[in-house]
């Protein structure tokens, strides 16, 4: 398993609504998380076979933007 993690502008309990059944549906996701108690609004994506770059389409359908932290 590999975890990816993303700065987002997702930053309240509302977006995280928002976002909830767009990432839900993304096959591939076994657990993910929003802390958006830090500056960067971090998304933490555990995953066997997902790569970044259909977590960061997924939130941008959703109206969100993420970028991968490395």
């Amino acid at each position: 398993m590999k975890t990816l993690k993303f700065k987002t502008n997702v930053n309240c309990g509302g977006c995280i609504s928002t976002v909830t059944p767009h990432l839900n549906q993304l096959s591939g996701i076994d657990k993910w998380s929003v802390d958006t108690t830090t500056p960067m609004k971090i998304l933490t994506v555990e995953t066997n076979d997902l790569e970044p770059e259909a977590v960061i389409e997924t939130l941008k359908t959703a109206g969100y933007k993420a970028e991968v932290i490395e």
